[in-house]
């Protein structure tokens, strides 16, 4: 009786802990009746927030999703401009599953590579369009915010219908058998926007625009020889100023020189004067001592130190003198 009574509680407790499931802070859960989501009178899905919930053991299982932000690192891929120039684009998209009875519905039991796919190709096809409209300018300086923004409106509500994609139809597909699941009691939604599969695009970003390695490297050029002919013009003008400034300092030495030499010519000319006029001054004072003076410089620039001096000069000669005794000078005179 015992064992009966045990295995009972046993079968009892393992109903009970079947029965129980927990529902993590990041997580959102949503029940599956015979792999079917399980809605409740207004059609909605059931969704189970945070906390510890119950459940019919085997006839309802938990399916957990992560309803937290995801982030989603987009390959850099090769875009025309509405200039027909390549771009190398580097993007990054945010998002979070907004309902979550049609995620597992469309991605196929809530497959989230599956998800990621279809919102890569939607994501491309969308940012493809936009910056095919949009010139590099544009692109890369203040439009680059307008370009985020439309890009994540049109993957939310979709596109119209002249404009749908490869993408686009996939999504329509897995929208489609979404209705069928839910005999068509789903929303109206358009049908090739990401909320057909229960999926809200938060943010787009664009990390960095480069060009392709041959378009840089002829930009690279074409820049280098700006930069060349700019600094030859510059060199040009230098040299031009230089010549100019040379010039101008070889007119101001030339004028400062000849400044100078007129200067000492007029000072040259006034001293001779004063000179002339201080020996005219003491020529008319003492005729004879400036004689006598004149007499003695000219006999020392007339004989040399070495001796060898020969002058031919008769006696009498005015030249001579002062070199003669005074008594005969005196009669001589006389």
């Amino acid at each position: 009786m015992r064992k009966v009574i045990a295995v009972i509680a046993v079968i009892i407790l393992a109903l009970l802990y079947s029965s129980v499931f927990v529902v993590q802070q990041y997580e959102r859960g949503i029940i599956l009746r015979f792999a079917k989501v399980v809605r409740d009178a207004e059609n909605k899905p059931v969704v189970y927030e945070p906390g510890l919930h119950f459940k019919i053991p085997f006839i309802e299982n938990v399916k957990k999703l992560d309803a937290r932000i995801q982030t989603m690192n987009i390959q850099q891929d090769r875009f025309l401009s509405g200039e027909n120039k390549d771009l190398l684009v580097d993007s990054y998209l945010k998002w979070r599953i907004s309902d979550f009875s049609t995620y597992y519905l469309a991605t196929g039991g809530g497959n989230t590579t599956q998800a990621e796919t279809l919102l890569r190709r939607k994501f491309s096809d969308r940012l493809r369009s936009e910056i095919g409209r949009m010139s590099v300018n544009q692109i890369i300086t203040d439009s680059r915010g307008r370009l985020t923004i439309d890009v994540r409106n049109a993957l939310n509500e979709g596109t119209p219908s002249r404009d749908t994609s490869a993408a686009d139809d996939a999504i329509a597909i897995a929208a489609k058998k979404v209705a069928e699941e839910t005999k068509g009691q789903a929303p109206a939604i358009n049908m090739n926007s990401m909320a057909a599969l229960g999926i809200e695009v938060i943010d787009v970003r664009i990390k960095q625009i480069n060009l392709p390695m041959e378009v840089s490297e002829a930009i690279y050029q074409r820049m280098r020889a700006e930069r060349e002919a700019v600094a030859r013009r510059h060199r040009s003008q230098g040299q031009e100023q230089a010549v100019k400034i040379r010039a101008a300092a070889d007119k101001t030495v030339t004028e400062t020189l000849a400044e100078s030499e007129r200067e000492s010519l007029r000072l040259r000319g006034e001293g001779d004067a004063q000179a002339t006029k201080l020996f005219a001054d003491a020529f008319s004072q003492d005729p004879d001592f400036y004689a006598f003076i004149r007499s003695l410089r000219a006999y020392e620039k007339s004989f040399n130190q070495d001796g060898n001096d020969v002058l031919v000069l008769s006696p009498d000669s005015d030249f001579l003198r002062y070199m003669k005794a005074p008594t005969k000078a005196r009669a001589l005179e006389e």
